[in-house]
Order: C-alpha cells, then structure tokens, then sequence
C-alpha cells in the first residue's frame, strides 16, 4: 500500500446513524428558538395593537373633554349611546357660529364599537355602545357627562382597559 493509500484508510467518519442523531437534536432545538420566536412577536404585535387603541381613546376624550367645557349643552339620544354637543360661537372647535356636534357609538362586530364624532371614527375597539351617562343641570350643580370607554383590541374581553372620566359642562346654567 501506497502511503496515501495507507492514511485514508485510517481515517474515520460519521456513521449514518450519528449524523441522524446530530439532525434531530439540530431540528428540534430550532423548532423550539421558532416557536419562541413567533410568540414573542405575536405578544408584541398585540402589545401594540392594545397600546395603539388606548391612545385613541384617550386623544378621544380630551377632545371630547374640551369641548365638553366649552357646550353650553347636551342632549342625549338614544340609550347612553349617543349625545348631541351644542357649541357656542366662541368655541374653539365650532367654527365661529354655534354647532351642534354628534358623538355616538356604532357598532362594527361582536363587542367592538367605534366612538365618532360627526360621523367620523375617533376611538375603535370599545367593547360596549353604552359609554355616556348625562346629569343635567340641578339646583346649584352644572350638568355633567360621565363618560366610560371599555378598550380592548382582542374583542374577546381578556385585557379590558377602561378610560372613565367625568366632565363638568362649565357653561351650563344653574338651576
């Protein structure tokens, strides 16, 4: 035998059976680091859907809150779902002459309402239609809104956020 001959006939390799073992060990670690992977996205992207729906509430209520203190009234229509905000002039947001401004909830699917304001969406995501509930004005109280937003981006109730504030219509008279 030659001397080439001779070292590759000392060397070893891998059996069939080894180099299996390798590849199941190999496919079952990075089907574990997948599957963490993908829920650790999914957990982000709902994160952030959540985060996203309570934002929009909350820019919706203090734009709802403003002009609140600014109406010189409210009429609610319908049950807790809708109220007509009556303007003055010198409001910022009416546009120089008295307005009448609608907010109400619409139904889009099972447990999910928008909020909008003049026909167009302000907040998504509400779990409810009923998030108004108007005290009008007594003898020495102005008239408040109490207004509840329960936000959820799943629609299957499992991270209710609940928004509540109350606001106090400012320019209503006293009974």
């Amino acid at each position: 035998m030659t001397r080439i001959g001779r070292l590759v006939s000392c060397e070893r390799g891998y059996t069939l059976v080894e180099l299996l073992q390798v590849t199941a060990v190999l496919t079952t670690v990075l089907t574990g680091l997948t599957v963490l992977f993908v829920q650790a996205t999914n957990a982000e992207l709902q994160m952030n859907e959540r985060f996203q729906a309570q934002q929009h509430a909350r820019l919706a209520v203090d734009r709802m809150r403003r002009e609140i203190h600014c109406a010189s009234g409210i009429t609610p229509t319908g049950a807790s779902s809708s109220i007509t905000v009556t303007l003055p002039a010198q409001c910022p947001t009416s546009g120089g002459s008295q307005a009448n401004i609608v907010y109400d909830t619409q139904l889009v699917s099972t447990n999910r309402y928008r909020l909008r304001r003049s026909g167009v969406t302000v907040a998504d995501w509400i779990t409810t239609g009923e998030v108004f509930d108007y005290t009008a004005p007594q003898t020495g109280k102005l008239g408040t809104l109490r207004i509840e937003l329960p936000v959820d981006p799943s629609a299957g109730k499992k991270h209710v956020w609940r928004l509540q504030t109350q606001v106090v219509l400012r320019n209503t008279t006293r009974l």
